[in-house]
């Protein structure tokens, strides 16, 4: 089956250097996206409940986006996180990239919403 792209924007109460530091460090990323995180030059390897999935650094923009792909996904898949500030109302939003089998994008849309509710309850938003 075909994995499709979804795209997710979520509004977030924090200024985009503390939502940065969220998304791009160790300890950041281990308290709303995983259990733990180590990075070994560009490969960040995710932990989660004893399982590993490493993933490449593709772009880190500070306080502005990171981009990673997978090492067991498609060439051209990723998973972006991206920091959007409204220029007008200086509003800031998390947009998440991210792919699904075809079908399935209401469960991974479900999932992120689950982990972003984390991730605002660590930021206190």
């Amino acid at each position: 089956m075909a994995r499709k792209q979804v795209i997710i924007e979520f509004p977030i109460k924090a200024s985009p250097a503390l939502l940065f530091n969220y998304i791009s460090t160790p300890s950041g990323l281990s308290q709303w996206f995983c259990n733990d995180v180590d990075i070994r030059n560009n490969t960040y390897k995710f932990k989660w409940d004893g399982e590993e999935t490493s993933a490449e650094l593709l772009k880190k923009v500070n306080n502005k986006s990171m981009k990673f792909k997978w090492m067991n996904t498609e060439k051209d898949e990723f998973l972006e996180f991206d920091i959007n500030v409204d220029e007008l109302t200086d509003d800031v939003a998390l947009v998440i990239t991210d792919y699904a089998e075809e079908g399935d994008e209401k469960n991974t849309i479900q999932l992120w919403e689950s982990q972003v509710h984390d991730l605002k309850s660590c930021i206190g938003a």
